[in-house]
């Protein structure tokens, strides 16, 4: 059969091999032009060790985390209506102070909560209002309208909240020798010293009963001496208050004077004097019973061990404990400031710490950031590696070692992009560097392989042929890094709280395709200048070259081919690839797959909320949650636990979303379940928390409670899955 010519034919005239004229070559163009100032330049190599050296002292400064930092100003407003039915605080109270916190700019949401005698009403901010100016819009409003505030009501108690509320450290103190006051009183002075540490924040105690001068009346006594309740309780609060009287000199001397004095001791309190019982004076010790103590019990924190206890630390079963939590600065270093608090911690063991008390740090954000940072640092660096082994393997030894060079440039720019941007360190913006090397690498790599190329064709490696080499694909990536700027910013446009946790994607990705693509036209030319290699060294990379495209052509032939050479089978293959997209689709509908927006992440501890029926008593609630501690102890991997009853855990990000910090009434409860560290365990925190909750349902059965095992999740958190 006579042989078919091509239907199109190109008619440019084949030159011989050379440089083309001065004259005919075309502008040099952006990459061009670059290449030719810096391909020589003295101040390329000042540039490549400036670009490293910030890029390291970013690698140091940059604040690490785990979570992005992102506002999300949530500001709470209490109100107290005594007397007043949860149907009447709602309506008189509740209601019209939803109506005014709608009129704020930049309001998303309106929560509110009536209960008798208070009332609750959360202002949620849209995602990325400022914290400061949003509680300057709450106070205006509630100063322009207190008129509409009933009478009865009490002036509204306004506090805000935010992601930097969150303590960072949690440190339990537990003995098997002393009570919960001694150790309540014991914690605000560990509290004391350790909020002295630079950068550190809010810090509280939770547990513990609190010292009080309590006065317990003797009804028959009152009634013998014809002296009410009200007499005793006005005796005491009239004598129990100090005033200034003003000033008098005498002298030549300026004296202040205060009329009245605090009380001080129980002492104080029950020698006051009531009234008078025919004839002699009736004082508060002869109708009551007067002493310093720590108050009644309103909440109980117990630690246990778990199985999975290290050695040497004494087994605990139910012992007095009490929590202590710091949060840090705003803007501060989450793995700074909790070492920093966690040495002052061993600076105070054996000193103000008694060795009777046990410390168990029972969280450490700063660990758990730090590990999941230098994870992904690792996963970085070994995807760097990887990438550069492959170009040594496809490109030969010095172009792979022109491209190994500009890896490590690129990524630490970034991080400099990131510190300057005001972001952290963080899973995300790592993630970001992660995903940005495959995208970084194909920019030098292309110059460099372009530049050899034209060495090998033109048959001498110098200077112009590298610059033009640069020329000729500059355009071409430059559009192909505007096509990823496209696909990657509008990203960083979603709306609600996905929107802020994910942009460093959208940017850092942005910035790591801008940085890889200047560093390309700008370090890959003088590198491969200084590595330039001979006629006979480039000849073998050819070689080379050749063997591996065979190799991987000999593997992808017999697969192509045919559906080349017979359109039948690739009009069939056409059509199953086809099939194969749309059934992969179909199983999102047909929940074969289950569909994330972030998978599970592997945490160190998870929590169980528990919830009796409103009005049961302290004591029942403590014994419930004995057996559900007992049931958790079951679990292997358990490395201790501390059951809050009549109040809640240091809250967590996802804790401050859903208010966890108000629940303190006899009937919640709350156990903080620590794991070991999860390259001592096969299963994950998911896993685990599975199981536990399979373990805890059967012993709440028939107990009317409700409980939920609760996980912090792995993007930002929400009150729950789905809000109506």
């Amino acid at each position: 059969m006579p042989r078919k010519e091509p239907r199109y034919r190109s008619r440019r005239p084949i030159r011989a091999h050379g440089p083309l004229p001065m004259e005919e070559r075309p502008p040099l163009g952006i990459a061009g032009n670059l290449a030719r100032i810096f391909i020589e330049s003295p101040l390329s190599p000042l540039l490549m060790v400036a670009t490293l050296a910030i890029g390291v002292l970013a690698l140091f400064f940059t604040p690490r985390q785990e979570d992005p930092q992102i506002s999300v100003p949530m500001i709470d407003i209490f109100i107290q209506y005594p007397g007043a039915s949860a149907e009447q605080v709602s309506n008189l109270a509740i209601s019209p102070l939803e109506r005014i916190m709608h009129e704020i700019p930049g309001v998303e949401y309106v929560y509110s909560t009536s209960q008798r005698e208070r009332g609750l009403v959360t202002v949620r901010f849209f995602v990325g209002e400022p914290l400061g100016p949003s509680i300057v819009k709450v106070h205006d409003r509630l100063q322009m309208n207190l008129d509409r505030i009933p009478p009865d009501v009490s002036l509204p108690l306004v506090k805000p909240k935010s992601v930097d509320d969150v303590p960072v450290v949690t440190i339990t103190l537990w003995s098997l020798e002393q009570d919960d006051a001694v150790l309540r009183s014991l914690a605000f002075d560990v509290l004391q010293r350790l909020s002295e540490v630079p950068n550190t924040g809010q810090g509280f105690v939770v547990g513990g009963r609190p010292e009080q001068i309590r006065v317990e009346v003797l009804a028959e006594q009152l009634s013998g001496y014809r002296v009410s309740l009200d007499q005793v309780a006005e005796t005491i609060r009239a004598a129990n208050q100090e005033q200034g009287g003003g000033s008098i000199e005498l002298n030549d001397t300026l004296f202040k004077v205060s009329a009245g004095s605090y009380l001080k001791s129980a002492d104080d309190v029950a020698r006051l004097v009531i009234g008078s019982h025919q004839g002699m004076p009736v004082y508060v010790r002869d109708v009551a019973h007067v002493f310093e103590g720590p108050a009644e019990t309103e909440q109980l924190v117990a630690y246990f061990s778990g199985p999975a206890q290290a050695a040497g630390v004494p087994k605990a079963d139910g012992a007095s404990a009490v929590t202590i939590a710091i949060a840090k600065r705003e803007g501060s270093n989450g793995v700074t400031v909790a070492n920093a608090i966690l040495q002052r911690l061993e600076i105070l063991k054996g000193r103000l710490i008694p060795d009777n008390v046990h410390a168990s740090i029972t969280r450490n954000y700063g660990k758990t950031a730090n590990d999941k940072v230098n994870e992904l640092l690792a996963a970085m660096w070994w995807a760097a590696l990887a990438v550069s082994l492959l170009c040594w393997i496809t490109l030969s030894a010095r172009p792979a070692l022109v491209v190994i060079t500009v890896i490590p440039l690129v990524i630490l720019i970034t991080i400099w992009s990131a510190w300057v941007l005001e972001f952290t360190i963080d899973r995300v913006s790592l993630f970001a560097l992660i995903f940005s090397i495959g995208i970084l690498v194909d920019d030098a790599t292309v110059v460099v392989e372009n530049i050899y190329r034209r060495w090998l064709h033109d048959g001498e490696t110098g200077t112009p042929m590298a610059v033009d080499a640069v020329r000729e694909v500059g355009n071409p990536t430059i559009m192909a890094n505007l096509t990823i700027f496209a696909a990657l910013l509008p990203m960083g446009f979603v709306s609600g709280l996905m929107g802020p946790y994910m942009l460093p994607i959208p940017i850092l990705g942005t910035a790591a395709a801008f940085f890889s693509v200047v560093f390309a036209f700008i370090f890959t030319p003088w590198v491969s200048r200084v590595l330039r290699p001979r006629m006979e060294a480039l000849h073998r990379a050819e070689e080379h070259e050749r063997k591996i495209q065979h190799l991987i052509g000999n593997l992808y032939r017999p697969f192509v081919e045919p559906l080349i050479r017979r359109p039948g089978l690739a009009w069939i293959f056409l059509v199953l690839l086809v099939l194969s997209f749309f059934l992969a689709c179909s199983m999102f509908y047909t929940k074969a797959v289950t569909v994330k927006m972030l998978p599970f992440d592997n945490k160190p501890e998870f929590n169980v909320v528990i919830d009796l029926p409103e009005g049961t008593a302290l004591p029942l609630t403590a014994n419930l949650t004995r057996q559900l501690v007992e049931a958790l102890r079951q679990i292997p991997e358990v490395k201790a636990l501390q059951a809050y009853v009549g109040t809640v855990s240091p809250f967590n990000f996802n804790g401050l979303v859903r208010h966890y910090y108000l629940r303190s009434d006899p009937w919640q409860a709350d156990i903080q379940v620590m794991l070991i560290d999860k390259s001592e365990r096969e299963r994950s925190s998911h896993e685990i928390a599975a199981a536990a909750r399979e373990l805890l349902a059967p012993v709440l059965k028939d107990s009317g409670a409700r409980m939920s095992v609760v996980e912090m999740p792995p993007g930002p958190p929400v009150q729950l899955t789905v809000v109506a």
